[in-house]
């Protein structure tokens, strides 16, 4: 069992930066992919950002290509998303999710975390 802590979301205007963390407890939550994933009012689940255990691998969507970056402490067992020039289409609760492979479909992992929200002014 992993359990997935997020933290960092809040109001911010649009072009300003946030860090989201996801805290990890439990069993070999190191060995885990986790996966960023948002969800906006009204939209489905879309994946963000994914990074494998070792760190070594990173996995991008289009949205944040170029703006986000993932990446993670396994001495602190906690996974970062650094998110730079935000824009208003940004806003939704953010999630992080660990599973044991990677995939850009929120279904294919294990454990969740609560959601952080993200809300951008324009």
């Amino acid at each position: 069992q992993v359990q997935l802590v997020e933290s960092g979301g809040g109001l911010v205007q649009a072009g300003d930066s946030l860090r989201l963390s996801c805290a990890a407890s439990g069993r070999t939550s190191s060995t885990y992919i986790v996966g960023w994933f948002r969800q906006a009012p009204g939209k489905e689940r879309e994946f963000v950002q994914a990074i494998s255990g070792s760190g070594s691998t990173t996995y991008y969507a289009a949205s944040g290509k170029g703006r986000f970056t993932i990446s993670r402490d396994n001495a602190k067992n906690t996974v970062y998303l650094q998110m730079n020039s935000l824009k208003p289409e940004d806003t939704a609760v953010y999630y992080c999710a660990a599973g044991s492979v990677f995939a850009f479909k929120d279904s294919a992992y294990d454990y969740w975390g609560q959601g952080t929200q993200v809300t951008v002014s324009s």
